[in-house]
């Protein structure tokens, strides 16, 4: 049963989390317009596309994305009003324990935590879908990308490779086609480029050698040209990592169930990205922790000495979460760890500076 203080507590939590959310996703929105002023003049885009497929869209991803940053400046700047006013001093010398003060903070972080959740996995991804894919049609140009050394398992004992890959123009260089049977080599297919048609969907590829063995016997074939009917598709040798987060929660299973199957080592943004949809909800625990523990004591410095610790405590956060998220890519850091490390790691700070906060 909630009672007066935790009513209080929690509306004004809940109050200021939501009107710092308005206010700088409105500067955020009049930013980003005058930025994008020029663009908008030149795309075909229609006023009501600009309004409700970019920028609806815009405000539910960012607001998303900073809602950390968010939570903890309205922790710091609602206690640190509470204790400027002594407010916190009256609580605690009326016998009401600091944990009992926290209860409510928690009680408005589940929300917040659960809100989080909801969004992340249901309504973000198709809205990320919608928002891309406007940038994609009006405003950046075509994803390209050129990737080297690929390997792709297209289908059990069939082995492509190419040496280089460009996307934009669908080519690829030093191409070859490998069929194993049996832990053998059966036939082998090599080529100095290899051409993507869209309209048949085949493989052009040029200047090839086509080797088929027959245990001991072995036949050659060599030509100009050949069209070829494989299971791959340019969007298969990569894509732009913010495709990830367009997924459902099944589409990211699949596709990091495929990618991993054809032995694809750039799967890594996609494992993080799954993973960060669960963990960075949960982080608003850890804020909240953080955030009153800090601004609850009465200093000199007031509010903004609050600010400042708690800014740099919050920068130390962001650095923490790309540190990790760059062992994950690079180092071979386990993607679940890697993004639930920093909450870990900062509830251990939380929890030091909640035994050394005012009792």
């Amino acid at each position: 049963m909630l009672r007066t203080l935790d009513r209080y507590i929690i509306r004004q939590f809940l109050g200021t989390f939501f009107f710092l959310l308005v206010i700088i996703m409105m500067i955020a929105v009049v930013f980003d317009i005058s930025e994008k002023t020029e663009d908008f003049a030149k795309m075909k885009a229609t006023t009501e596309e600009i309004v409700w497929d970019y920028y609806l869209n815009f405000i539910i991803y960012y607001s998303n994305l900073f809602s950390g940053l968010f939570i903890f400046l309205a922790v710091l700047l609602f206690t640190s009003r509470l204790a400027h006013r002594t407010e916190v001093i009256a609580m605690l010398s009326s016998g009401v324990s600091f944990p009992r003060i926290m209860w409510p903070y928690f009680v408005a972080a589940t929300f917040l935590t659960a809100f989080s959740l909801v969004i992340n996995h249901q309504v973000l991804p198709a809205a990320n879908k919608v928002r891309l894919a406007f940038e994609e049609t009006h405003i950046r140009a075509t994803f390209f990308v050129k990737a080297r050394h690929i390997h792709r398992e297209i289908a059990p004992g069939t082995i492509a490779y190419f040496e280089s890959f460009d996307a934009q123009n669908r080519m690829g260089q030093r191409f070859s086609l490998e069929q194993w049977t049996n832990g053998e080599m059966t036939a082998k297919l090599t080529s100095d480029r290899a051409a993507y048609d869209t309209i048949t969907g085949r493989w052009i590829v040029h200047d090839y050698v086509l080797r088929t063995m027959n245990g001991e016997q072995e036949q050659v074939r060599q030509g100009g040209r050949l069209d070829t009917v494989i299971n791959l598709k340019p969007s298969d040798m990569g894509q732009r990592w913010e495709t990830s987060m367009a997924m459902s929660w099944r589409e990211l299973n699949d596709y990091i169930a495929e990618k991993q199957t054809q032995g694809d080592s750039s799967v890594m943004p996609y494992l993080i990205e799954k993973h960060q949809r669960t963990s960075y909800p949960f982080a608003t625990y850890v804020f909240t922790l953080i955030g009153v523990s800090i601004a609850s004591r009465k200093v000199r410095g007031g509010t903004g000495l609050h600010l400042a610790l708690g800014v740099l405590l919050i920068l130390l956060y962001i650095f923490a979460m790309r540190l990790a998220t760059v062992g994950a890519t690079n180092a071979g850091l386990d993607p679940f760890l890697a993004v639930w490390m920093p909450n870990a790691l900062f509830a251990v700070v939380g929890v030091y500076i909640y035994r050394k906060a005012p009792k």
